[in-house]
């Protein structure tokens, strides 16, 4: 068994079985994605809330960066209403926030349109190698249309009863995400409550059910994780906290220096930020959010109520109300360039792989 040796990487043409991520909100830069592909690992674009010419525009600048196999992750759209008294607590609940950050506008409007068809049609027409999705499936027409195209796809799984549903789909391979793992939860079945899954007994048991190829996501930052991911039968790892340190990532600076500094236990989950469960560095925001719990809007709609005090706590560095996604292992992460980590990753397996 080594790292380098899976039947997906081969057939994508990818050197090492190692996936970005697709971590949305600006984290996966052009730079970073082509950074990760160049390097021999599939770099991801993580376009969930990206509009239709964002999502073309770095599609084509990875282009003319690498001719290496990149792939791109969509959010699957989430029907959900919210009445007028909901509206009106949530907007009440937040008001102190917008006041303490001086933001102008107190009534951000709320809306449930999404990108999710528009994008689809991009990836068909921008021959986009890899298609993955997270927050639910796509419909068997889509699936047949990506297939049709030799578009390779993946779905994300917390359960195994998850991996059986992609698997039964269609799709090409599963990303089994632990409760470990740094941001949104991928649960499309059950409540998120009920999926809280650590990687280590996720693998194995979607493995023994599923024939499709497995990728372990979920606090893996190093050689270590990888080995251990492999020996229980994962054919690759996706890796997100770890490359979002690096220096290519997108993400905020005050959001890396809090991972960089971070110790185990100030890593929480909470929907407070976006009405859907994700796992990030404790701050105030979150801690205040959690006696006003029924004044959480689900998402997507609590996500468009919260962004505009995350951009202003953004433009002023302000921790206490960013949302800084980060999976159970901050203490591993590092301020290093993502072919660096790469080359690490790979290096240490063959050193673990002659040990054992």
């Amino acid at each position: 068994m080594t790292l380098f040796q899976s039947n997906w990487s081969k057939q994508l043409n990818i050197k090492y079985p190692i996936i970005l991520a697709p971590m949305a909100g600006g984290i996966t830069t052009s730079e970073l994605v082509s950074a990760v592909s160049n390097a021999g690992g599939l770099g991801m674009i993580g376009a969930g809330y990206l509009n239709p010419e964002q999502t073309r525009q770095i599609i084509r600048e990875i282009k003319e960066r690498t001719s290496n196999p990149f792939g791109i992750n969509l959010f699957v759209p989430e029907q959900g209403e919210v009445d007028e008294q909901s509206i009106v607590n949530a907007q009440t609940c937040l008001k102190k926030y917008r006041e303490e950050l001086h933001i102008q506008n107190q009534q951000p409007a709320l809306s449930n349109q999404n990108n999710f068809k528009e994008q689809i049609q991009i990836v068909l027409e921008e021959e986009v190698p890899v298609c993955t999705f997270t927050f639910g499936l796509p419909s068997e027409q889509i699936v047949k249309k990506l297939k049709n195209a030799g578009i390779f796809i993946m779905g994300t799984a917390t359960t195994v009863k998850e991996a059986q549903i992609i698997e039964k789909l269609g799709m090409d391979m599963i990303v089994a995400q632990g409760s470990e793992a740094g941001g949104h939860r991928g649960t499309f079945l059950e409540h998120p409550n009920k999926s809280l899954i650590g990687l280590m007994s996720l693998i194995p048991q979607i493995v023994d059910q599923v024939n499709i190829p497995v990728i372990a996501a979920g606090g893996i930052m190093d050689e270590r994780g990888a080995f251990a991911a492999r020996c229980l039968g994962a054919e690759g790892v996706q890796m997100g906290t770890a490359f979002l340190t690096c220096k290519e990532s997108g993400a905020h600076e005050v959001h890396k220096e809090s991972i960089l500094n971070a110790s185990e236990d100030e890593v929480v989950l909470t929907s407070a930020f976006s009405g859907k469960k994700a796992r990030g560095i404790n701050n105030r925001f979150i801690r205040e959010m959690e006696s006003a719990e029924r004044s959480i809007l689900p998402y997507p709609y609590q996500n468009t109520l919260t962004k505009d005090i995350r951009k202003a706590a953004g433009e002023q560095n302000n921790p206490d109300f960013m949302s800084m996604w980060s999976g159970q292992s901050p203490r591993l992460s590092k301020n290093i360039s993502a072919a660096e980590l790469i080359k690490q990753v790979v290096d240490g397996y063959e050193v673990l792989k002659e040990r054992v």
